[in-house]
Protein backbone atom coordinates (compact mmCIF):
# COMPACT_ATOMS: atom_id res chain seq x y z
CA UNK A 1 0.00 0.00 0.00
CA UNK A 2 1.59 3.66 -1.07
CA UNK A 3 1.91 5.87 1.76
CA UNK A 4 -0.47 8.78 2.25
CA UNK A 5 0.63 11.71 0.28
CA UNK A 6 1.66 15.22 2.46
CA UNK A 7 -1.21 17.42 3.34
CA UNK A 8 0.93 20.04 0.86
CA UNK A 9 1.49 17.39 -2.02
CA UNK A 10 -2.27 16.58 -2.21
CA UNK A 11 -2.81 20.32 -2.34
CA UNK A 12 -0.23 21.19 -5.10
CA UNK A 13 -2.40 18.29 -6.90
CA UNK A 14 -5.97 19.84 -6.34
CA UNK A 15 -4.50 23.18 -7.83
CA UNK A 16 -3.09 21.48 -10.83
CA UNK A 17 -6.47 19.97 -11.37
CA UNK A 18 -8.85 22.97 -11.33
CA UNK A 19 -5.95 24.73 -13.49
CA UNK A 20 -6.32 21.73 -15.96
CA UNK A 21 -10.61 22.52 -15.05
CA UNK A 22 -10.04 26.17 -16.00
CA UNK A 23 -8.29 26.00 -19.36
CA UNK A 24 -11.04 23.78 -20.19
CA UNK A 25 -13.72 26.36 -19.56
CA UNK A 26 -11.42 28.70 -21.27
CA UNK A 27 -11.10 26.32 -24.32
CA UNK A 28 -15.01 25.52 -24.63
CA UNK A 29 -15.46 29.84 -24.46
CA UNK A 30 -12.63 29.90 -27.34
CA UNK A 31 -9.83 31.67 -25.20
CA UNK A 32 -6.83 30.56 -24.14
CA UNK A 33 -5.73 30.05 -20.10
CA UNK A 34 -1.94 31.61 -20.95
CA UNK A 35 0.80 30.79 -18.56
CA UNK A 36 0.53 34.22 -17.34
CA UNK A 37 -2.91 33.69 -16.82
CA UNK A 38 -2.51 30.07 -14.78
CA UNK A 39 -0.07 31.15 -12.81
CA UNK A 40 -2.25 34.27 -11.36
CA UNK A 41 -4.87 31.98 -10.98
CA UNK A 42 -2.51 29.61 -8.96
CA UNK A 43 -1.76 32.09 -7.53
CA UNK A 44 -5.39 32.62 -5.98
CA UNK A 45 -6.12 29.39 -5.77
CA UNK A 46 -3.55 28.28 -4.04
CA UNK A 47 -4.05 31.62 -1.42
CA UNK A 48 -5.37 30.80 2.16
CA UNK A 49 -7.69 33.68 1.84
CA UNK A 50 -8.46 36.44 -0.25
CA UNK A 51 -5.27 38.33 -2.70
CA UNK A 52 -5.11 42.16 -3.57
CA UNK A 53 -3.72 42.88 -6.49
CA UNK A 54 -0.66 44.32 -5.31
CA UNK A 55 -0.15 41.26 -2.94
CA UNK A 56 -0.87 38.91 -6.31
CA UNK A 57 1.89 41.01 -7.59
CA UNK A 58 4.47 40.70 -5.08
CA UNK A 59 3.75 36.54 -5.19
CA UNK A 60 4.07 36.75 -9.20
CA UNK A 61 7.48 38.67 -9.22
CA UNK A 62 8.76 35.49 -7.24
CA UNK A 63 9.05 33.50 -10.18
CA UNK A 64 8.56 36.86 -13.27
CA UNK A 65 10.87 39.88 -12.22
CA UNK A 66 9.48 41.56 -14.95
CA UNK A 67 5.87 41.88 -13.92
CA UNK A 68 4.22 45.01 -13.43
CA UNK A 69 0.29 46.24 -12.18
CA UNK A 70 -0.98 46.20 -15.61
CA UNK A 71 0.32 42.78 -16.03
CA UNK A 72 -1.98 41.07 -12.96
CA UNK A 73 -4.74 43.85 -13.84
CA UNK A 74 -5.06 42.03 -17.30
CA UNK A 75 -4.96 38.56 -15.64
CA UNK A 76 -7.32 39.53 -13.63
CA UNK A 77 -9.97 41.33 -16.28
CA UNK A 78 -9.69 37.99 -17.98
CA UNK A 79 -10.11 35.91 -14.80
CA UNK A 80 -12.94 37.74 -13.76
CA UNK A 81 -14.73 37.94 -17.36
CA UNK A 82 -14.58 34.27 -17.48
CA UNK A 83 -16.17 33.24 -14.11
CA UNK A 84 -13.02 32.03 -12.78
CA UNK A 85 -12.24 34.42 -10.10
CA UNK A 86 -14.57 36.77 -8.29
CA UNK A 87 -13.99 40.06 -6.82
CA UNK A 88 -14.90 41.12 -3.15
CA UNK A 89 -15.44 44.62 -2.89
CA UNK A 90 -15.54 45.07 0.38
CA UNK A 91 -11.56 44.06 0.48
CA UNK A 92 -10.81 45.01 -2.99
CA UNK A 93 -9.31 41.36 -3.30
CA UNK A 94 -10.12 38.18 -5.18
CA UNK A 95 -10.51 34.57 -4.45
CA UNK A 96 -11.25 31.59 -6.76
CA UNK A 97 -14.87 30.90 -7.93
CA UNK A 98 -16.17 27.29 -6.53
CA UNK A 99 -18.27 27.09 -9.80
CA UNK A 100 -15.35 27.52 -12.28
CA UNK A 101 -16.68 29.06 -15.69
CA UNK A 102 -20.55 29.54 -14.99
CA UNK A 103 -22.34 32.37 -14.43
CA UNK A 104 -24.26 31.85 -11.05
CA UNK A 105 -25.69 33.77 -8.19
CA UNK A 106 -23.45 33.96 -5.67
CA UNK A 107 -23.27 35.19 -1.80
CA UNK A 108 -19.84 36.15 -0.13
CA UNK A 109 -19.52 34.85 4.34
CA UNK A 110 -16.80 37.65 5.15
CA UNK A 111 -15.28 36.67 8.92
CA UNK A 112 -14.30 40.29 10.16
CA UNK A 113 -12.01 38.20 12.98
CA UNK A 114 -10.22 35.59 10.78
CA UNK A 115 -10.64 37.16 7.90
CA UNK A 116 -11.83 33.48 6.16
CA UNK A 117 -14.18 34.06 3.39
CA UNK A 118 -17.01 31.65 2.07
CA UNK A 119 -18.80 31.26 -0.83
CA UNK A 120 -22.37 30.41 -0.73
CA UNK A 121 -25.52 30.03 -3.50
CA UNK A 122 -28.48 30.80 -2.27
CA UNK A 123 -30.90 30.70 -5.36
CA UNK A 124 -34.02 31.93 -3.04
CA UNK A 125 -31.88 34.91 -1.75
CA UNK A 126 -30.26 35.46 -5.27
CA UNK A 127 -34.61 35.65 -6.51
CA UNK A 128 -35.80 37.72 -3.68
CA UNK A 129 -33.31 40.42 -4.48
CA UNK A 130 -33.85 40.46 -8.18
CA UNK A 131 -37.35 40.79 -7.88
CA UNK A 132 -36.91 43.87 -5.50
CA UNK A 133 -35.24 45.04 -8.22
CA UNK A 134 -37.41 44.87 -10.88
CA UNK A 135 -40.66 46.11 -8.76
CA UNK A 136 -38.54 48.91 -8.56
CA UNK A 137 -38.13 49.04 -12.46
CA UNK A 138 -34.61 47.84 -12.38
CA UNK A 139 -33.42 45.01 -14.58
CA UNK A 140 -30.07 43.54 -12.61
CA UNK A 141 -27.37 41.90 -14.41
CA UNK A 142 -25.21 40.45 -12.14
CA UNK A 143 -25.39 40.93 -8.15
CA UNK A 144 -22.61 39.97 -5.98
CA UNK A 145 -23.60 39.74 -1.97
CA UNK A 146 -21.29 40.49 0.65
CA UNK A 147 -21.77 39.55 4.41
CA UNK A 148 -19.64 40.54 6.88
CA UNK A 149 -20.00 39.10 10.21
CA UNK A 150 -18.61 36.16 12.46
CA UNK A 151 -17.63 32.36 11.33
CA UNK A 152 -19.13 29.55 13.06
CA UNK A 153 -15.08 28.86 13.86
CA UNK A 154 -14.47 32.63 15.50
CA UNK A 155 -17.73 33.24 17.28
CA UNK A 156 -17.82 33.42 20.97
CA UNK A 157 -21.58 33.40 22.06
CA UNK A 158 -21.62 36.14 24.92
CA UNK A 159 -23.32 35.59 27.91
CA UNK A 160 -26.23 33.10 28.45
Amino acid sequence: MAAPLPTNAKRRRAVAAELDRAADACARQGALLTELRRSVLGLILEAEGPLTAYRLLDRLRETRKRAVPPTVYRALDFLLEHRLIHKLERLNAFVSCAETGREHPVQFLICRQCGGVTEIEDRAAANALEHAAERQGFHPRNAVVEIEGTCAACFQPTGT
